[in-house]
């Protein structure tokens, strides 16, 4: 019998600090050529407000697929902007084990691969975090990231500023009146937005400030400009992946440092020091690893199916 797992019974199963060192497993394998996975195929439906993703993985462990709807129309109402399905399959047979819904998986992953990458660049605890957006990546991502470090301090912008200040409210956090208040000083800061033009710019950046650039999922959307992609070490999920589509890597030019992958992997260094950039597009194999984490839990599986 095929299990369809909703999403109370995955945010049951899944663990932050498990999902996160799963995220660095499934990453360090990608970037070693151990996982078979093309680059998204994203059907436009309609430009700027309507895109279908598929987005196939084989793994060692795990293997299956995602299909994503991105409704950037969506936002201000209640249904979610993504929402998805993942089928999950047997890498030996290829026999069905699970069909899931997908929006929390998506959710959590996201953030905790940039929990992940923030603990390899910023290990100390302390400091000031700085979110651009108020959504749900924004609660995800402090959410993940304060599993990871202390913050002395938590800022908060939205292009909402009734948005800011209600994040605020729930997560004792300042909310500010503009971008460059929340960024200045700012330790880590990430990027959760729906923009299309940049509303960070280097000029505000602390000289070994780590961001992690979320939005801006389209080759003509950005979020930084060039001077804060450019001045900083940028790493990335995949190389592949950006240079198809991330309008802040594709547009500014910047040279790729490595794949966090290769960092999980012990293949290359984290940069010695300065700003760093990670840009986050999301992979299948984020997903895939999540999603065995849930029927595991969820089946009473204890290691890898064989």
């Amino acid at each position: 019998m095929i299990s369809y797992l909703d999403e109370p019974r995955i945010r049951a199963a899944l663990n932050w600090d498990e999902l996160i060192l799963a995220m660095e497993t499934a990453l360090a394998s990608f970037s070693s050529g151990r996982v078979i996975q093309p680059v998204r195929n994203v059907l436009t439906i309609e430009e700027g407000k309507r895109y279908l993703g598929i987005m196939p993985a084989v793994a060692e462990n795990a293997m299956g697929a995602k299909v994503v709807s991105f409704f950037p129309g969506n936002a201000g109402t209640e249904i979610p902007t993504h929402l998805a399905m993942i089928l999950l399959l047997r890498p030996d047979t290829g026999e069905p084990l699970a069909v899931m819904d997908g929006r929390l998986v998506t959710e959590m992953r996201t953030a905790a691969v940039s929990a992940a990458v923030t603990r390899r660049l910023m290990s100390a605890n302390g400091g000031i975090l700085a979110i651009l957006g108020s959504g749900v990546q924004a609660r995800a991502h402090l959410t993940a990231l304060s599993h990871i470090r202390r913050f002395d301090e938590i800022r908060v912008w939205s292009r909402t500023p009734e948005h800011a200040r209600r994040f605020a409210e729930e997560h004792q956090a300042i909310a500010t009146g503009d971008a460059e208040s929340a960024v200045r000083d700012a330790d880590v800061i990430v990027t959760a937005t729906a923009a299309q033009e940049p509303i960070l710019k280097g000029a505000w950046l602390k000289p070994g400030a780590h961001i992690n650039a979320i939005g801006a999922p389209r080759p003509s959307w950005r979020e930084l400009d060039d001077d804060a992609m450019t001045s900083s070490a940028l790493l990335v999920d995949s190389r592949e992946a950006v240079l198809k589509e991330s309008g802040d890597v594709i547009l500014s030019k910047a040279q790729i440092y490595a794949e966090v992958g290769e960092i999980f992997a012990g293949t290359k260094y984290p940069p010695a020091s300065g700003t760093s950039v990670f840009k986050s597009v999301g992979l299948a194999v984020e997903d895939l690893a999540a999603a065995k984490l849930v029927y595991d839990a969820t089946s009473g599986v204890t290691g890898p199916v064989t």
